[in-house]
């Protein structure tokens, strides 16, 4: 059971990986930036938070708070990356950093408390709290991807109008074992 959670759980965080890559290929340099008011945040913003969460989460995982000393949590909301170059950059550490953690936990260690700001998480409850908060912010990137893109938007999933379609062909399939990021274009 604990094997099969932690290899669904790293399938889940690739698909939202692989749905943030797929936007940012969309895109120009200068989309990456692009806000919709002073209020709302880039995608280079988003992905500077993203970068900052991670690497404070996911360092030292099992055996520090994941909330760290060095983290400027309000920095990560500033337009600190100037370039797609670092933007990527950034974008390939953090998601890193959470993959050797989760690589890292194991049945001897898979029981273990780790803390987030001081508050007790079992491994499973660390892991889906960062599952959930990284598929929000990857939301956020699609959505503003696609508003930039608009008409010339490459759907990353099922095209609008083409449900029945897509399902027949994965109905002539028959029944297999697959992954919903199986679904992706």
């Amino acid at each position: 059971m604990k094997t099969e959670y932690l290899n669904s759980v790293k399938k889940q965080f690739e698909y939202y990986k692989l749905l943030g890559e797929k936007t940012i290929n969309q895109l120009q340099e200068n989309d990456l930036f692009w806000q919709f008011n002073e209020e709302s945040n880039s995608i280079a913003v988003i992905v500077n938070h993203l970068w900052g969460n991670m690497k404070s989460r996911w360092t030292d995982f099992l055996t520090s708070d994941g909330e760290k000393e060095w983290r400027n949590r309000d920095l990560e909301f500033e337009s600190v990356i100037k370039n797609k170059k670092e933007l990527l950059e950034k974008w390939d550490r953090g998601w890193e950093c959470l993959f050797d953690a989760l690589n890292s936990v194991n049945d001897e260690n898979f029981d273990k408390k780790v803390y987030i700001r001081n508050q007790e998480h079992s491994i499973i409850e660390a892991i889906n709290r960062q599952l959930a908060h990284y598929s929000y912010h990857v939301g956020q990137i699609v959505y503003v991807g696609r508003m930039i893109k608009s008409s010339e938007w490459k759907s990353l999933s099922i095209p609008k109008g083409k449900s029945d379609e897509f399902n027949k062909e994965k109905f002539s399939k028959g029944k297999h074992k697959g992954h919903f990021s199986d679904d992706l274009k």
